[in-house]
């Protein structure tokens, strides 16, 4: 969700004040994460993952439920929050330290927390569904009346508005169909959930690390793709992405726009995209917090309203420690909990193989072509044609079976993964890919046989859903 806020209403006097703070403690973190400071400002050992799941409450016929105000104070958990509609809420997982059977434990955490979720929303007579966009929202759905109870949601509603003189938001998408739309809010947002995997990693090789994540977006996204309709259109395999990009758009360029790919990869440091935030983006909640420049409260708060859908995020250990981790969003919520976590062995794995490679993969892919990849992954995933670090051109399926799959194993090898809690989840991604069959597919092949009946696809997707086998398994009647 984000930290919330006092108040939506901002004086000049505001910006200044806040302005100042962030450029002192951006400068601070500039020093604390230079040569000078020997790795002893931040933490510079642990490999530590985790997770934040966004899910929907739907009502007994598949339709969006408004109801999380009631649903969270029922359930009375410090690891739910309120997202931005009254029909989304987001899960959060404690840290835990990347080593020996972490994903499995993983597994069970995130099943605690789903079935504790699901006890409390059946006695509101509505249910929990993980997927990326729900096949039934509708327009109508996403107003301001169905906003969460939430300052920080109205803050950054009027601060977008503001900043785009109060232009309507224009949705263009081309898939299979064409869809174009206009909007007067930020709420189109709302219908996009997503499974957000963090890695917290030795600060010094932030920029490794940031830009191998950079990479391995677009096999991620292709192998984890579940958004193939929005308003009943046929659109991208994971529409879930020029949704977000083109529902917060604040000017025409590239620096202006608060979702995107990035413009280029991390030279030296992470210092660089928090430089970046304070040169080339406006500020939009300012709000003055007491608290020391060293726990960057500022630079944090800023930060948080940059959705790249690679973001370095700040945090701080128990011990007060700071570190530096990063927040990959590209992946959508679903199809199963078993599918999630392999998607997170998936990310784990190529990543840290890459930050480890003696040439720097980054050396060998331009930037430009990174992120074409990755929105060629987005609109066509398995099928989607990409070009990789050696130049030659290569079929996703292909590239992820081949490579990318022995790459994770090995990068979780080097984390210290147990051997069999690896090969367990990654060979749900391997079948998956093997087969085709991601939540996309499925959904495609579910309409195809049964015709555009989206109230019938999403609780045919929810009944398979709560049985619990990945998405590969999954048939159609």
């Amino acid at each position: 969700m984000g930290q919330e806020i006092e108040s939506s209403d901002f004086s000049e006097a505001d910006y200044d004040a806040f302005a100042a703070r962030l450029k002192e403690e951006t400068e601070l973190l500039g020093e604390m994460l230079s040569d000078d400071c020997q790795g002893t400002c931040f933490d510079d050992g642990s490999w530590v993952g985790g997770y934040e799941l966004e899910t929907w409450l739907v009502d007994a016929d598949g339709m969006p439920a408004a109801s999380n105000g009631e649903f969270l104070n029922h359930l009375g958990s410090e690891d739910a929050v309120a997202e931005l509609a009254r029909f989304n809420v987001e899960f959060n997982a404690p840290p835990s330290r990347l080593t020996g059977n972490l994903l499995s434990h993983m597994q069970v955490q995130l099943e605690q927390l789903w079935q504790s979720g699901q006890q409390v929303a059946e006695g509101l007579d509505t249910s929990l569904l993980a997927t990326g966009i729900l096949p039934t929202v509708e327009q109508r759905d996403l107003v301001l009346a169905n906003m969460s109870d939430s300052t920080r949601y109205q803050a950054l509603n009027q601060q977008v508005l503001r900043l785009r003189e109060g232009r309507a938001i224009h949705l263009d998408i081309k898939g299979s169909e064409h869809l174009q739309m206009t909007h007067h809010d930020v709420m189109l947002e709302a219908a996009t959930t997503s499974f957000q995997i963090h890695l917290q990693f030795p600060h010094h090789l932030g920029a490794r690390i940031y830009n191998a994540s950079k990479i391995v977006s677009a096999p991620l996204i292709a192998a984890s793709a579940n958004s193939p309709f929005l308003f009943q259109y046929s659109l991208w395999d994971e529409t879930r992405i020029p949704l977000f990009e083109q529902s917060v758009p604040v000017g025409a360029s590239d620096y202006s726009q608060r979702v995107s790919f990035g413009v280029r990869y991390a030279d030296e440091s992470l210092f660089e995209i928090f430089d970046a935030n304070l040169k080339r983006y406006p500020i939009m909640l300012p709000m003055l917090i007491d608290a020391k420049p060293e726990e960057f409260a500022h630079l944090r708060l800023h930060n948080g309203t940059i959705w790249r859908w690679n973001r370095p995020l700040i945090g701080f250990n128990r011990d007060g420690t700071p570190h530096l981790r990063i927040e990959q969003r590209v992946v959508p919520a679903g199809p199963t909990l078993s599918d999630q976590v392999a998607n997170i062995a998936f990310y784990y794995g190529m990543v840290v193989a890459m930050a480890h490679m003696p040439d720097a993969p980054e050396k060998k892919l331009p930037f430009a072509a990174s992120r074409d990849n990755f929105y060629a992954a987005a609109r066509a995933s398995l099928s989607a044609s990409v070009n990789w670090l050696d130049g030659r051109q290569v079929g996703m399926q292909k590239l992820v079976l081949d490579e990318l799959l022995p790459l994770a194993s090995q990068g979780l090898e080097q984390l210290g993964i147990d051997q069999d809690d690896a090969e367990h989840y990654l060979s749900i991604v391997r079948e998956r890919v093997a087969s085709g069959q991601t939540g996309a597919a499925w959904q495609r092949q579910w309409v195809s046989e049964h015709g555009k009946e989206w109230r019938q696809l999403v609780l045919a997707y929810q009944e398979r859903q709560q049985a619990g086998k990945p998405v590969h398994t999954w048939t159609l009647n």
